[in-house]
């Protein structure tokens, strides 16, 4: 080991405002020291690479050292942030919220301290709340920026650090090259002493007025069934029961019978091993709570609840919708409040989304855009009324909030459930109906985790050179590479085949895991029992593919 890693290790020590991270750092600086292999390792993981403030902000492990999350390196995250902002403006303004993961509160706090020792106009959220309100108090306020300190649905040991900017940007999460500049500042930063950067408490408590806001423009979304349907709501151990409830109560759709056991903020997650409702396992508890209480209906968020998770009871058994299944059912909604408006509409969803929106927008003659993953480019397109990707995320008032929102979609969502019920229908009729309207679409995914990140060129690069000619008994019609900027896309990482009939598969890697995903999208749409044919050639298509990258 390197006497220039425990200098560095020590260095940081020297700065660390945590007693916590102190005592973990220096139990390893010291095992390390003596020649333990063991922690040698893991020193070498803390501070041979450093958490990188990205589209997505920062998100990382909680631990010692600058490749995990911890309160020396969210401070000089704040202050660089910080001077991204003062770059822009003279006196700007930060609203932040937090919610309840391990040092979520701390981290938000230590935010304020430095944003308001440099002289900004700082708000603080006095409690945990989902990111939905702090994206959407940014717009109401007219500040220049939000922090959300957050890591979604990551594992229960992560945490992170979202940011939005105001303005021009209207409330939408960061992209390029604003990452880019903020993570030089904070690199700058990093290169300072922490007993620099400047500290004040003279910062606002946020007014419950603020909750109040979104409670009464969320509840504006529903149509109000006189008979609103029962259904079981899981906050999966995050913070979205509170708001979701008194939302739910303000749009006519009546009370939740809650998990009990998940419905209170707990960083720990004691009840699920990943804290995603598209995880094996996650919604077990709410299927055996819906089972006692006769409900046909499931609504999750996810910890932060920016996405929602549905499942409902279908022919006796329960089926979680997929996100392309909600997304599209949204979206048709999102139409038909439209249509004869005269508003200018728009529709759109990133690329491995389902089609079945742009088939909803060619019907009801909306412009519709496919974008790039990640909802910061969703939100971008203008006149939208309607967004969302595979991933659980769905924007339906697009004139409260410019980011995902799993809340405002479980109130539309419920509506729809509500008004289907009075005429004496179920979700699954609706499904089949949309199927009837605009074709029948199934999707599915095959992700291949790999120990070596070379692995994925070499698999991608098949796609590229000799694609297959036929899939599921259709042929391949076309083979776009994205990797040189395709039609409205910058360069990316994406090869997309078109199939005969309609279909369509997308390869890239993941943003975030070291694995690449194959997105599976098929379509039918013509002729009778549309939704069982196309489920043979989902199968068939991807039965294919497994041979194909075998």
């Amino acid at each position: 080991m390197s006497a220039e890693l425990l200098d560095r290790a020590r260095a940081w020590l020297a700065q660390d405002p945590d007693p916590e991270t102190v005592s973990e750092l220096t139990a390893i600086v010291d095992a390390a020291a003596g020649g333990d292999a063991a922690a040698i390792a893991d020193l070498t993981d803390r501070f041979d690479a450093r958490l990188t403030f990205g589209t997505a902000g920062l998100r990382g492990e909680l631990g010692a050292g600058p490749n995990r999350m911890n309160r020396l390196l969210v401070q000089q995250a704040a202050y660089g942030f910080a001077q991204f902002l003062l770059g822009r403006e003279e006196k700007p303004s930060v609203v932040i919220g937090y919610d309840g993961r391990v040092n979520s509160d701390v981290f938000a706090k230590d935010s304020a301290e430095i944003f308001a020792g440099l002289g900004m106009t700082v708000m603080l959220f006095p409690h945990v709340v989902p990111t939905p309100v702090t994206a959407t108090a940014l717009r109401s306020l007219g500040y220049s920026a939000a922090v959300m300190v957050t890591a979604s649905h990551n594992p229960p040991r992560d945490n992170g650090y979202k940011v939005y900017l105001g303005g021009a940007d209207e409330g939408s999460q960061i992209i390029s090259p604003a990452d880019h500049q903020i993570e030089a500042l904070i690199l700058e930063a990093a290169s300072m002493n922490r007993a620099d950067f400047p500290h004040s408490t003279e910062y606002q408590l946020a007014p419950e007025s603020l909750i109040d806001e979104f409670v009464a423009e969320t509840a504006k979304v529903s149509t109000r069934p006189a008979n609103p349907i029962p259904f079981v709501y899981t906050a999966l151990h995050g913070v979205g029961w509170d708001v979701s409830n008194r939302c739910y109560l303000a749009a006519g759709l009546g009370d939740a019978i809650v998990v009990a056991e998940q419905i209170e903020p707990d960083g720990a997650f004691p009840t699920v091993a990943f804290p995603n409702p598209e995880e094996p396992g996650a919604l077990d508890l709410a299927y055996a709570t819906a089972d006692r209480a006769g409900v046909d209906i499931i609504i999750a968020n996810d910890p932060d609840a920016d996405r929602l998770a549905v499942a409902i009871r279908d022919k006796g058994a329960w089926r979680r919708l997929t996100g392309n299944e909600v997304g599209s059912l949204l979206g048709w909604r999102a139409a038909e409040r439209n249509k004869g408006t005269g508003k200018k509409a728009a529709l759109a969803a990133s690329i491995v989304s389902s089609p079945a929106l742009r088939a909803v927008a060619e019907d009801y003659g909306i412009p519709y855009t496919d974008t790039l993953t990640g909802f910061k480019f969703v939100n971008r397109v203008p006149h939208l009324i309607f967004g969302f990707e595979e991933a659980l995320g769905y924007l339906v008032d697009p004139d409260k909030v410019r980011d995902k929102d799993g809340i405002s979609a479980a109130v539309d969502f419920l509506a729809m459930a509500g008004e289907l019920r009075e005429r004496g229908s179920t979700v699954s009729d609706h499904l089949e109906e949309f199927a009837a309207q605009f074709g029948a679409f199934a999707s599915t995914q095959i992700s291949i985790r790999v120990n070596n990140l070379s692995e994925i060129p070499a698999i991608t690069n098949r796609f590229r050179a000799t694609p297959p000619t036929t899939l599921g008994g259709r042929a391949v019609t076309a083979v776009d590479d994205f990797g040189n900027g395709f039609e409205n896309f910058p360069p990316t990482d994406l090869v997309r085949l078109t199939i005969e009939g309609g279909s369509r598969v997308i390869v890239r890697p993941s943003g975030t895991e070291p694995k690449l995903k194959i997105y599976i999208d098929a379509a039918v749409t013509d002729g009778d029992n549309r939704s069982a044919r196309v489920a043979e050639v989902v199968a068939a298509l991807e039965a294919d593919l497994k041979a194909f990258i075998a």
